[in-house]
């Protein structure tokens, strides 16, 4: 008998998943309305779902002990746990006009929790694909990238971005997604050949909807007041010497948007013209400013990055996520990522007396 028919009684009649996500580049500037690049990673949430004649909705997860929580439809209310995600999308949908009766779901996910990688991205998606096969709504990828953004700054109370949710239901193994977060529109850029990405949880977990990730936000807000702008997205890199001239911290927090935008721009050239060594050094640079002027870096993601870098086999390294801990992401000579994530792993277990977590050593060719 199945997880699910020992908590329902029955089985289960749909099944979807979305996959995490790692950034490449583009760190804090979707909520700015800049660019962005991330890439699908194998880690995935999947979810298997049963609908129900009535408006009662009872939810478990395997990595949550298997207990049970339900609620009616209509009378979602935050609860600061995990079961918020799901009661943000039956609230997101019925708000969208969507017909949902109640159901059974159970959740299963190996993309780490605080890892930086979308894991709650990942939730939001699966379960809104699950939703669609369920009661055959008429929601696209698109409208479900969207739509998982709200789930997170309406009602769990994350204020992220657009990019999470948009590439973990628009993205495609072996390529990655170049969106731009102001008017959406997005292209597919082949991973080039010639390195391999390796993707490392510290092991220490952020929490977006927490004060830091936040005050982030609203520091850029207020550079934006303070500039007339109404993003940060409409300043380029010949505006930096009027933003030097912003109170600290917020001339740094708007530097690093500016430059991150054209990082990510150059990111993308890099890769169409298969130039890995420097799309390691844009890695590089970008963590380079999310320590020193976004200030999201914490001491040990900065650990794992200088080791990495120590690595002659390493083109680049950078924290990847919202920061305040979470994962890193290496840009390794083909062939030797699991070999460098091994060696660097039992150096920062020396270093830091924690051991982290190697999630993807892979080819970014495919």
């Amino acid at each position: 008998m199945s997880p699910f028919e020992q908590l329902f009684g029955r089985a289960a009649s749909i099944t979807a998943h979305a996959s995490g996500r790692v950034n490449l580049s583009g760190e804090h500037t979707d909520y700015n309305g800049g660019f962005v690049l991330p890439t699908l990673i194998p880690q995935r949430t999947c979810v298997w779902i049963a609908p129900r004649s009535d408006d009662t909705v009872r939810a478990a997860s395997l990595n949550m002990g298997l207990q049970v929580v339900s609620y009616t439809l209509g009378t979602e209310t935050r609860r600061g746990s995990w079961v918020d995600f799901i009661q943000g999308v039956t609230r997101t949908l019925r708000g969208e006009g969507h017909q949902l009766r109640g159901f059974d779901v159970l959740f299963t996910s190996d993309v780490p929790v605080g890892s930086g990688l979308s894991s709650s991205a990942a939730l939001d998606v699966s379960l809104m694909r699950g939703a669609r096969a369920a009661f055959d709504l008429d929601l696209d990828d698109f409208r479900i990238g969207q739509l998982g953004q709200r789930v997170e700054n309406e009602f769990v109370g994350a204020q992220v971005g657009i990019m999470d949710p948009m590439v973990c239901s628009l993205g495609r193994e072996g390529s990655a997604l170049f969106l731009d977060a102001r008017s959406l529109e997005y292209q597919q850029a082949p991973l080039p050949a010639g390195a391999e990405l390796v993707v490392i949880d510290s092991g220490l977990a952020h929490q977006h909807s927490a004060g830091d990730y936040n005050a982030r936000r609203a520091e850029c807000e207020r550079a934006c007041a303070l500039l007339g702008v109404g993003q940060l997205r409409d300043l380029s890199e010949g505006d930096l010497p009027r933003v030097g001239t912003l109170p600290a911290p917020l001339d740094r927090r708007a530097r690093h948007v500016i430059t991150e935008n054209v990082r990510v721009l150059a990111a993308v050239a890099a890769m169409r013209g298969g130039d890995v060594a420097r799309l390691g050094k844009l890695f590089n640079e970008s963590h380079d400013s999310q320590r020193d002027d976004y200030e999201v870096s914490i001491p040990e993601i900065d650990l794992l990055v200088d080791l990495a870098r120590a690595d002659e086999r390493v083109f680049g390294a950078r924290l990847t996520g919202g920061g305040f801990g979470g994962s890193i992401v290496l840009l390794v000579r083909a062939g030797a990522g699991r070999a460098c994530a091994d060696r660097l792993a039992r150096a920062y277990a020396t270093r830091a007396g924690r051991q982290p977590t190697v999630l993807v050593p892979a080819p970014l060719h495919v």
